[in-house]
Protein backbone atom coordinates (compact mmCIF):
# COMPACT_ATOMS: atom_id res chain seq x y z
CA UNK A 1 0.00 0.00 0.00
CA UNK A 2 1.26 3.57 -1.10
CA UNK A 3 -0.72 5.80 1.53
CA UNK A 4 -3.86 7.66 1.36
CA UNK A 5 -4.91 10.98 -0.17
CA UNK A 6 -7.36 12.87 1.23
CA UNK A 7 -9.27 15.20 -1.34
CA UNK A 8 -12.50 17.19 -1.36
CA UNK A 9 -12.49 16.96 -5.56
CA UNK A 10 -12.20 13.40 -6.94
CA UNK A 11 -12.06 13.02 -10.63
CA UNK A 12 -14.69 11.12 -12.20
CA UNK A 13 -11.93 8.79 -13.28
CA UNK A 14 -11.00 8.15 -9.30
CA UNK A 15 -14.53 7.78 -8.22
CA UNK A 16 -15.17 5.28 -11.05
CA UNK A 17 -11.90 2.85 -9.70
CA UNK A 18 -13.89 2.78 -6.68
CA UNK A 19 -17.35 2.00 -7.85
CA UNK A 20 -16.28 -0.41 -10.18
CA UNK A 21 -14.07 -2.32 -8.20
CA UNK A 22 -16.91 -2.63 -5.26
CA UNK A 23 -19.48 -3.85 -8.00
CA UNK A 24 -17.30 -6.33 -8.85
CA UNK A 25 -16.77 -7.53 -5.24
CA UNK A 26 -20.48 -7.21 -4.91
CA UNK A 27 -21.34 -9.04 -8.12
CA UNK A 28 -18.87 -12.00 -7.10
CA UNK A 29 -20.30 -12.09 -3.50
CA UNK A 30 -23.98 -11.75 -4.29
CA UNK A 31 -24.81 -11.65 -7.71
CA UNK A 32 -25.48 -9.07 -10.37
CA UNK A 33 -27.10 -6.48 -8.76
CA UNK A 34 -29.39 -5.43 -12.04
CA UNK A 35 -29.32 -1.87 -11.28
CA UNK A 36 -31.34 0.09 -13.58
CA UNK A 37 -32.67 3.74 -12.75
CA UNK A 38 -36.35 4.84 -12.41
CA UNK A 39 -37.63 8.35 -12.50
CA UNK A 40 -41.61 9.67 -12.65
CA UNK A 41 -41.14 13.56 -13.95
CA UNK A 42 -43.52 16.05 -12.76
CA UNK A 43 -43.79 18.52 -15.66
CA UNK A 44 -45.07 22.25 -16.35
CA UNK A 45 -47.24 23.71 -18.63
CA UNK A 46 -44.14 24.25 -20.68
CA UNK A 47 -43.11 20.98 -20.46
CA UNK A 48 -39.96 22.18 -17.60
CA UNK A 49 -39.28 19.63 -15.07
CA UNK A 50 -40.66 20.97 -11.79
CA UNK A 51 -40.20 17.44 -9.68
CA UNK A 52 -40.92 13.93 -9.02
CA UNK A 53 -39.21 10.82 -8.40
CA UNK A 54 -35.92 9.28 -8.89
CA UNK A 55 -34.35 6.35 -7.48
CA UNK A 56 -33.26 2.95 -9.18
CA UNK A 57 -34.02 -1.10 -8.45
CA UNK A 58 -31.29 -3.04 -7.60
CA UNK A 59 -31.10 -6.65 -6.20
CA UNK A 60 -35.10 -6.61 -5.88
CA UNK A 61 -35.31 -3.83 -4.32
CA UNK A 62 -36.88 -0.17 -5.69
CA UNK A 63 -34.70 2.68 -3.66
CA UNK A 64 -36.24 5.92 -3.62
CA UNK A 65 -33.12 8.36 -3.89
CA UNK A 66 -35.36 11.88 -4.17
CA UNK A 67 -39.07 13.18 -4.18
CA UNK A 68 -39.93 16.38 -4.50
CA UNK A 69 -43.02 18.03 -5.23
CA UNK A 70 -43.44 21.71 -6.01
CA UNK A 71 -44.93 23.84 -3.40
CA UNK A 72 -47.87 24.73 -5.62
CA UNK A 73 -48.92 21.25 -5.97
CA UNK A 74 -48.33 20.06 -2.56
CA UNK A 75 -51.51 18.59 -0.39
CA UNK A 76 -53.30 16.97 -3.96
CA UNK A 77 -51.32 13.71 -2.66
CA UNK A 78 -49.00 13.47 -5.53
CA UNK A 79 -46.29 11.85 -3.30
CA UNK A 80 -48.25 9.03 -3.28
CA UNK A 81 -48.99 8.83 -6.51
CA UNK A 82 -45.67 9.03 -7.66
CA UNK A 83 -44.60 6.11 -4.84
CA UNK A 84 -47.44 3.99 -6.16
CA UNK A 85 -46.99 4.47 -9.60
CA UNK A 86 -42.81 3.65 -8.74
CA UNK A 87 -43.62 0.68 -6.89
CA UNK A 88 -46.04 -0.45 -9.54
CA UNK A 89 -42.82 -0.60 -11.83
CA UNK A 90 -40.20 -1.83 -9.31
CA UNK A 91 -42.98 -4.99 -9.02
CA UNK A 92 -42.78 -5.45 -12.99
CA UNK A 93 -39.04 -5.40 -12.82
CA UNK A 94 -39.39 -8.18 -10.29
CA UNK A 95 -38.66 -6.68 -7.04
CA UNK A 96 -40.21 -7.25 -3.47
CA UNK A 97 -39.33 -4.30 -1.23
CA UNK A 98 -39.05 -0.55 -1.42
CA UNK A 99 -36.88 1.31 0.87
CA UNK A 100 -36.54 5.38 1.53
CA UNK A 101 -35.17 7.76 3.60
CA UNK A 102 -36.29 10.99 4.85
CA UNK A 103 -35.43 13.52 7.74
CA UNK A 104 -38.47 15.52 6.84
CA UNK A 105 -41.28 15.33 9.73
CA UNK A 106 -43.79 16.24 6.65
CA UNK A 107 -42.62 13.54 4.19
CA UNK A 108 -41.87 10.75 6.71
CA UNK A 109 -46.15 11.38 7.24
CA UNK A 110 -46.41 10.52 3.36
CA UNK A 111 -44.38 7.41 3.49
CA UNK A 112 -45.81 6.42 6.45
CA UNK A 113 -49.69 6.72 5.08
CA UNK A 114 -48.30 4.87 1.74
CA UNK A 115 -47.45 1.46 3.88
CA UNK A 116 -43.76 2.64 4.68
CA UNK A 117 -42.81 1.23 7.89
CA UNK A 118 -39.80 2.84 9.81
CA UNK A 119 -37.02 0.31 10.16
CA UNK A 120 -34.34 2.02 11.46
CA UNK A 121 -32.97 6.47 12.72
CA UNK A 122 -30.32 8.46 13.34
CA UNK A 123 -31.12 11.10 15.90
CA UNK A 124 -29.60 14.47 14.93
CA UNK A 125 -28.91 13.88 11.12
CA UNK A 126 -29.15 16.94 10.39
CA UNK A 127 -28.44 18.89 13.51
CA UNK A 128 -32.18 18.98 15.45
CA UNK A 129 -33.87 16.67 13.10
CA UNK A 130 -33.93 12.72 13.03
CA UNK A 131 -32.98 10.82 9.91
CA UNK A 132 -35.73 8.01 9.08
CA UNK A 133 -35.58 4.73 6.97
CA UNK A 134 -38.28 3.20 5.98
CA UNK A 135 -38.97 0.17 3.92
CA UNK A 136 -42.75 -1.74 2.34
CA UNK A 137 -42.63 -5.10 1.18
CA UNK A 138 -44.16 -4.59 -2.33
Amino acid sequence: MRGFELTGAPSPEELAAITDALSAFNTGDVGPADRRPLAILIRDTDGKVTGGLSGFTAWGWLFTQMLYVPETLRGAGLAGKLLAEAEEEARARGCGGAWIDTFSPQALSAYLRQGYEVFGELEDFPQGRTRSFLRKRL
